[in-house]
């Protein structure tokens, strides 16, 4: 309970992992609260100093944590010793810029553009011979990222075309260590050409 109020309460959430036990299930279910929420995310791995090295383990490790939370793919990973103060400084400066990420605004002109050049490169999916279209799209909220999309039918908009799109944004914005909302409202042609798209 303290801890969904401790959520709720923030604005970035810092996901304190033990490096010796690795991500637990409480883990995963703390970090799936935060996702919900909309919440800025930093995955801190603390007791990296005691933790034995060789080439190619702190990728490993980050591999790992991966893969357990896979819908926190966006989220940062810093490596940190509380007990020596090992990179604690950088945390600072991460947690500021996954809140400006958190909070950032991207303009409706530009967001189109983004979508447009994605639209090209992946033409959006069909069904029993109708295709998806979408009309354009607009920033609604900050925190998290959340954008409408106009499209002619919600249903041909699925969840693979959709986190396609938010990939694509992420590539062009970075909004790193925030989850990115997409919303689908429908609208017919005869609407979207009335508004010029």
């Amino acid at each position: 309970m303290r801890t969904l109020l401790a959520i709720e309460r923030a604005d970035v959430c810092l996901m304190l992992i033990d490096a010796t036990e690795g991500v637990t299930d409480q883990d995963a279910k703390i970090a799936g609260e935060a996702h919900e929420s909309g919440k800025g995310v930093i995955i801190v791995v603390n007791k990296w100093d005691v933790m034995e090295k060789e080439t190619g383990t702190l990728e490993k490790y980050k591999k790992e944590i991966y893969e357990k939370l896979k819908y926190l793919s966006y989220a940062p990973i810093i490596f940190i010793s509380a007990k020596t103060g090992q990179r604690v400084h950088k945390l600072f400066d991460l947690i500021n810029h996954v809140t400006e990420q958190n909070n950032m605004r991207i303009s409706t002109s530009i967001l189109n553009q983004v979508i447009n050049e994605a639209i090209a490169i992946v033409q959006p999916p069909t069904d029993k011979g109708k295709r998806l279209k979408i009309y354009y799209g607009t920033q609604v909220s900050t925190k998290p990222p959340t954008f409408v999309v106009f499209v002619n039918n919600k249903d041909l908009f699925h969840f693979s075309y959709e986190r396609y799109i938010v990939n694509q944004i992420r590539k062009e914005f970075g909004l790193e260590g925030t989850p990115v909302r997409i919303i689908a409202r429908e609208k017919s042609d005869k609407e979207a050409k009335k508004e010029g798209f």
